[in-house]
């Protein structure tokens, strides 16, 4: 008896043109290290009042798609995915905020039993990124779904870039004023998070979602640097605006990927005495629409063919 192991294991989409339906074609396959995505359904139960104190009736309700997809981020192979979260299309090789969801359909497959569930109907509700040293750049993409069906047939896949994860070490950050940031070597850790809280809108007469509904794209994010001056505890006391890019890429040094926010308001600045080593700011922000801009944040990647 053969049991399914997470090493035999891959995940491949493919964009729906219309939501909840999976078109036809090739899924791309999309390297990962990790996901959670699973049917949920509510349960409905009822509500006599049996003498002998035992329930009869417990049925299944709404069903909806959930769960993280965890990767190294890397140069073209999360390009759709990256677009999904900010609600837009790459416009010559920039991204920015929108408002036009993209839904895809999502083959995991386990091959060594032969199995593949397909989830439909799934978006980008939130994103997460990581940077720290000694570390890949670490790319959480919070999914929700429509409807799942599983099967013993497996879509045929289009192999992945191949492209090398991006590093801690391949970029650069700078922080100043909004417009005119500059480069600094005291951060230790980045973390982001762009949240579009996507939630299904159930109806009468069908257990699964028609449309998913969105609200604002919040980003929020934390930073912690060496306590070398007061500069950026200033900017927390001033409450300055400010501006904050970085650019993360792999070891080939030709494939940056740019995230901007050119308008970011420190909203703490901790420091506290965690031993006999370097002191720390914990700084935490939050990402501001900039009219000059037209955005709150902005991906940039390198130029495509």
């Amino acid at each position: 008896m053969a049991f399914a192991q997470g090493s035999r294991s891959s995940l491949s989409y493919i964009v729906e043109s219309t939501f909840g339906t999976t078109p036809a074609g090739n899924f791309q396959n999309l390297p990962f290290s990790t996901h959670s995505l699973n049917l949920t359904k509510d349960r409905v139960t009822g509500n006599d009042i049996q003498a002998d104190r035992m329930p009869r009736v417990d049925r299944h309700g709404n069903r909806q798609v959930a769960g993280d997809i965890v990767v190294d981020l890397r140069d073209t192979d999360y390009d759709d995915f990256l677009a999904a979260a900010m609600l837009n299309s790459w416009s010559s090789d920039v991204l920015k905020v929108g408002t036009t969801p993209k839904y895809f359909s999502i083959e995991d497959y386990a091959a060594d039993i032969d199995q593949a569930r397909l989830f439909t109907g799934c978006t980008v509700s939130s994103m997460g990124v990581s940077l720290a040293p000694n570390q890949m750049v670490t790319t959480t993409f919070g999914m929700v779904g429509k409807d799942m069906t599983i099967s013993a047939t497996q879509k045929t896949q289009d192999a992945n870039s191949g492209a090398a994860p991006f590093d801690a070490y391949s970029g650069d950050l700078a922080i100043g004023n909004v417009g005119n940031s500059s480069a600094v070597a005291i951060v230790t850790g980045l973390d982001f998070t762009l949240t579009n809280s996507f939630a299904p809108t159930f109806v009468i007469g069908s257990d699964s979602t028609p449309s998913l509904e969105y609200g604002q794209a919040v980003v929020e994010g934390t930073m912690t640097a060496y306590f070398e001056d007061t500069a950026l505890i200033n900017r927390f006391l001033n409450e300055v605006e400010s501006e904050l890019v970085v650019s993360v890429d792999d070891p080939t040094a030709a494939n940056a990927y740019t995230f901007t926010f050119p308008k970011i308001k420190i909203n703490s600045a901790d420091v506290g005495v965690d031993g006999p080593t370097s002191r720390m700011i914990s700084l935490s922000f939050v990402a501001l629409y900039d009219s000059t801009e037209g955005t709150n944040i902005k991906i940039e990647r390198p130029a495509t063919p």
